[in-house]
């Protein structure tokens, strides 16, 4: 339990970082922005769209009697956006990436620097480092997916659906927003989607600790983009911890091993 403390830890420590250096908080920023623009549009899209999609969805709800035929499409145009938003909170970090990689790449290495010892560089090329980064995304999104649909299945058990579902909801969500950030600061170590995984598996507690905190707090309107340029500081934070642990954290394990490809 130590470990999701410590994980949160993080999170608070990289915000700490952007505001001693206001400079990078403000470059770290652009990002957020423009994508927070693009998700803003395709939410209220959804929200005017969700119950004529649940409509034609089910044809077979016509001729159901009240109140049963407004119980069931009401019920499935709540899951809909419940899902959306689900979706949007896990894609948003992904896109933002994406779309700031030379942003948050410059901002990860300036915390290695600032923090001492090694500044990785991956030594690749920007177009090269956006394939591998636009094809990690694609294949994280998959495994989303697939929990996207087995929760929303199981969200039709009663008193299950909607008290445990829920919590296993947030911690697939903050498990992969740990992932997405901490890639940024691991693939400039050489770690390929495989080894990036199995690290945060080895630390489960910990990479909780760090995710789910935020995206409980990606939920709330604008706070995504604000706290973005500090997830990425405390996600390069993080992966110095799970790479080379600290020697008075008596929780981690021994070094991780650097698997290249």
């Amino acid at each position: 339990m130590r470990d999701l403390g410590v994980g949160f830890g993080y999170l608070i420590k990289g915000q700490r970082w952007v505001g001693r250096h206001g400079r990078w908080f403000g470059f770290g920023l652009l990002p957020g922005l423009i994508t927070l623009v693009l998700y803003a549009a395709a939410l209220v899209g959804l929200g005017y769209g969700a119950d004529n999609l649940v409509t034609w969805a089910t044809p077979f709800a016509d001729d159901w009697s009240s109140p049963w035929l407004g119980l069931l499409r009401n019920t499935l145009t709540v899951l809909v956006f419940a899902l959306g938003l689900f979706l949007a909170v896990i894609t948003f970090t992904a896109v933002t990436l994406l779309v700031g990689q030379p942003f948050y790449e410059s901002l990860s290495e300036q915390v290695d620097r600032t923090e001492g010892g090694e500044v990785p560089e991956s030594g690749l090329p920007l177009w090269r480092e956006l394939w591998i980064s636009a094809r990690d995304s694609v294949r994280i999104l998959v495994r989303v997916g697939l929990y996207s649909v087995l929760l929303l299945a199981l969200g039709f058990i009663p008193v299950v659906g909607q008290t445990v579902v829920p919590v296993i909801g947030f911690c697939v969500t903050g498990y992969f927003l740990a992932e997405e950030l901490t890639a940024v600061a691991l693939q400039r170590r050489g770690m390929v989607l495989k080894d990036r995984l199995a690290l945060l598996r080895g630390r489960r507690l910990l990479t909780l600790g760090f995710g789910v905190p935020l995206g409980l707090a990606f939920l709330v309107p604008f706070v995504a983009v604000f706290l973005m340029p500090g997830a990425v500081a405390g996600a390069t934070l993080l992966a110095r911890n799970l790479v080379a642990p600290d020697e008075d954290d008596d929780a981690a394990p021994a070094p991780y091993t650097l698997h290249k490809g």
